[in-house]
């Protein structure tokens, strides 16, 4: 089973590269999200979303799998 480990790097199937901060817990929903650096700014994503495969129907031409994928 993949999971979000953070300090670690990883690239966006659009090629941004992110530093993940935290996993968090959302205080009303108590869903698990990712918070991650990238461009200078903060940013929060479900951590199952930040996990999840690429559209191959909207982007056919996408070579990753998956939407974001650790850095070595």
């Amino acid at each position: 089973m993949r999971e979000v480990i953070p300090g670690k790097t990883y690239k966006h199937f659009k090629g941004d590269v992110v530093k993940v901060l935290y996993i968090a817990k959302d205080s009303e929903t108590l869903e698990k999200k990712v918070v991650y650096e990238h461009g200078g700014e903060v940013w929060v994503r479900d951590y199952e979303m930040f996990l999840s495969k690429v559209d191959k129907e909207k982007y056919p031409d996408v070579l990753q799998e998956y939407r974001f994928e650790e850095v070595n």
